[in-house]
Formats: C-alpha cells, structure tokens, sequence
C-alpha cells in the first residue's frame, strides 16, 4: 500500500525501535511476543497505569488454543482456565459439538481476562520486549524510513513501524484518518459476575422457564457460588456510568420475578452493540490490530481471540520486513487476509443477534435454526466458524487443504506444533527427498514419511497456514520465494 506524502524534516532523530506497539491487551502483548521472537526491537506502550482490577472471564476458541500451543504456551494457560465443551456458541443455541472436531483442542478454556493478558505480556518482556505504562500517544508523523510517536507528556520517540492494537476508540486509527464504517449500538446489555443467594436447582429451572423468550437473559455457574450474569440494559441508569448492583437487581426481577439474591459482584459492566469495520489495516508504515480495526457484539465470544489470531498473522510478516527478507507484497497479506476475516464475524454476530430478538419473526427464524442444528453439517458449520478452524487464506487454486490451518498431526518428533515454537516456517517431507536450500535461516525441515498427511509434502507458513502442497522441488522453491523472500547466498 502507498504511504501517505509526508515533507521530509532536515533531520530526525536515530530509530531507537523496530515496531512501537500502542496498547497492551491481549493483540498488543501477542504481537510483541511474536515480534521478539525475530529478534525486532518491540515496545509497548500501555496509557492504563495499572492492569484492569475487575475480573472477566473470557473464552479462548479452538484456533486460539493452537497457536499457544504452536508457541509453547498453552501449558502455562491451562494453568489458570477451565475446559469447557466447544458447544452452545451460535446465537447461544444450546447445542453440543459435533464429534470429531478436527483438532487436537476441541474445548473453550474459560480464563479471566487480566489473567491471559498478564501471561502473554509476561511472555513478551521475558523474549526482551520493553512494555512502559502510563505512556499514551498524542501524535505521529510517518516518512520513507519510519515513524516518529509523540507521547502526551511531550516525548518523542522514533521507531520503523507503529502498530495501533489500542483497542475500539483508538486514537492510532483516529489519527491516521482510516474510517470505521459500521452501525451504532441499538440496544445496551448489562454483564457481571457475582454470587447468588439461592439454589442452583432454582436457578437452572428459572433460566430454562424463561430461555426462549429472553435471549439476553443468562446466570451461568463460575463454581463457587459465583454466576455470570447477563440482563438487557435498556432504561437502566446513566449509561455514562458503570451500572450498579442495584441496576442487575431490578432487571433481574422484571425478567424473572426474583434477582436471586445476588450479591458481592467482582465486577460489572454494561456493552452495547456497535459493529465496526476500518477501512484499511494498513497506511504506509502505521498498522491496525484486534480492536482498533474491528468491533462488534461479544455474542459468541470472538472478539480477543479475533485480535490474538490478526497478531499471530502480522507478527511474522513485519518481522520478516524488518529483517530484509519479505518479498514486496507480504505485509500487504495481512489486511487482504485479516480483513476478510473480521467482516465475516461481523456478519455472523449481526445474525446472531438478530436470533436474540423477542420479536415473533426472528424468534420464528431460532426455531427453525435449531431443528437445522441437529444435522452435524450445519452445527458443524457453525461452530467451525465460531472458533476460527474454518479459515482458509486465498492462497489460489489448489486442494482444499491448501490456504488452511493444519491440525497438530502426530510426526516421529512427537507432535507438529512442537516444531513451531521458534516462529519459523516449516517443510513438512514425507517424500525425503526435498531441500529447503538457502532459505534454512528461515524455514525449518522435517523429513518424516510418517506423518499423518494424505498429501507428500507441504510447506506451512510460521502461522500454521499451508503454504504449498506437492512434491516437486522448483515448484517448492517457486513458493519459498513467495512467502520467505529471496534465499540466502
């Protein structure tokens, strides 16, 4: 993509980063930890002072789950979240997976959300990442050889690319003038966890009473007393404000006749509706992620594993750009790849909410979804897309394999996302016969005619995608030259 025309200053001061990252969620720390793992001068600036106090919990989604065990991750996180069965996503219809999800991880792990946060930020500063808090940007100005970032106290600093993961309202996307097209909140739901004062008996039976003509009404159990809790928030305070215990209360006993004694909430929160797609993710050297080029409802729980997974994307590409070796148009693959992405959740979370609607029409369209779920094809379907394993990158023509995430097959090494830790890309050989010739600084290579593939060999990007699919050497490197640049002398 064209970078916008900047006057040159007479002088500027010496690149002191690679990337500048502006906000440190979970896409933030994500991608400085994937940066770092090419050796990219990473800093992270955080305007909070402090982590978030109040605990969310947050699911992360089948692809998420592989791309921290690609990353040698996902044992520290299973530490700290729960196992859930993959089911009941869609438009929270009370389904089951299918059987035979094809993945080695076909659960939601429920995690709070600082905790998940902690952990990837934790992982980013141990590979050397700087991460500054109470560091906000004010300004920044691009030219030919990077980007200069103004903080609010007036510092300067300068870096090569600058990376806006500062969440809905970002002020990187403001600044950089990328339109966020999309509609306005309709509606407001109030969100909390906290404990209850009945039996769960009573609450399961009340939830199931009232399921079908509530769909924005939920208590689900957290284990020790402790439910989340979802009620519609229309007329309820000032929407300015957090809403009050008091405010779950009164919605509870309009729904439901009773507010099920609830009490000593360890947070609340209220969320409208607001779908939000920016133009572009890219403009010259200043880039998009996660939230700050994509909102929408948080039915079906997309939205940071969306944000972790468009980090997972662009870390190994700015990389390669930063390091000499991307072919031209690699960085311009992630807004062609990540885009198309994020408008297709949000058209299924525009459904989705439309299938929470007490109106008789759509209560109508939720019968009739629900009878199609008991066909595999369709829940399958759903679920698929809800999780992220559905994905296939337009790579062009080719098997249906080609452009998609392999699974963590078995190999005589042990298991496939073992040999991704390190961020590289990876020629899986079942022919033994093939060479990764000069492109070994950037490409591992497995000769392995055991593995569990119906296809001889194939080339999987660090992200897991498969790049290439065949057995024939120039063709190989016709594809190495496409994803990995020019190969070494």
């Amino acid at each position: 993509m064209d970078s916008p025309q900047l006057t040159p200053e007479p002088s500027r001061e010496p690149l002191m980063f690679d990337v500048i990252i502006a906000g440190c969620g979970p896409t933030g720390a994500m991608l400085a930890a994937e940066l770092r793992l090419h050796d990219v001068r990473v800093l992270v600036l955080e305007k909070e002072t402090e982590p978030v106090s109040f605990v969310r919990i947050v699911g992360l989604h089948i692809r998420s789950i592989e791309l921290m065990a690609m990353r040698g991750l996902l044992d520290r996180i299973l530490e700290h979240g729960r196992r859930r069965p993959a089911g009941g996503f869609f438009a929270a219809i009370a389904k089951p997976a299918p059987e035979g999800l094809d993945s080695a991880y076909a659960y939601l792990l429920g995690i709070p959300q600082p905790v998940i946060v902690h952990l990837l930020e934790e992982r980013a500063i141990e590979r050397g990442a700087q991460v500054r808090r109470g560091c906000a940007v004010a300004g920044f100005e691009q030219d030919d050889e990077g980007v200069t970032v103004e903080l609010a106290n007036g510092e300067q600093l300068r870096s090569r690319y600058l990376v806006g993961c500062d969440g809905a309202r970002s002020t990187v996307r403001k600044l950089l003038g990328v339109g966020f097209p999309g509609e306005p909140s309709r509606t407001e739901t109030l969100m909390g966890e906290m404990e209850v004062g009945v039996p769960q008996e009573e609450i399961a039976a009340k939830v199931a009473e009232l399921r079908d003509i509530h769909q924005r009404f939920w208590l689900r159990p957290f284990g020790k007393g402790v439910y989340s809790v979802v009620v519609p928030g229309a007329g309820v305070s000032d929407r300015a404000k957090p809403p009050t215990l008091e405010d779950f209360k009164q919605q509870l006993r309009t729904i439901a006749g009773t507010d099920f004694g609830v009490h000593s909430p360890r947070w609340l929160s209220r969320f409208g509706y607001a779908t939000r797609l920016a133009e572009r993710y890219r403009v010259g050297r200043v880039l998009l992620a996660g939230d700050a080029a994509h909102i929408h409802p948080p039915i079906g729980g997309q939205g940071l594993n969306l944000g972790v997974q468009d980090a997972f994307n662009l870390g190994w590409k700015l990389a390669a750009q930063i390091r000499g070796w991307a072919p031209d148009t690699l960085l311009d693959t992630y807004q062609a790849e990540r885009r198309p992405v994020a408008e297709d959740v949000l058209d299924n979370t525009r459904a989705q909410m439309e299938l929470l609607s007490t109106e008789p029409g759509p209560r109508a369209v939720r019968r009739l979804l629900t009878e199609l779920m008991d066909l595999d094809e369709v829940n399958r379907c759903l679920i698929e897309k809800i999780t992220a394993i559905d994905i296939r990158y337009d790579f062009g023509e080719g098997p249906d394999l080609l452009g998609r995430r392999l699974p963590d097959i078995d190999l005589k090494q042990g298991h496939l996302y073992g040999l991704l830790h390190r961020g590289r890309g990876l020629l899986l050989d079942r022919t033994e016969r093939l060479t990764v010739g000069g492109w070994s600084d950037r490409v591992d290579h497995l000769a392995d005619p055991t593995a569990v593939l119906d296809v001889p060999c194939v080339l999987l990007r660090p992200d897991g995608h498969v790049a290439w699919i065949g057995d024939d050497q120039q063709d190989l490197d016709d594809h190495l030259s496409r994803w990995f640049g020019k190969p070494a002398d």
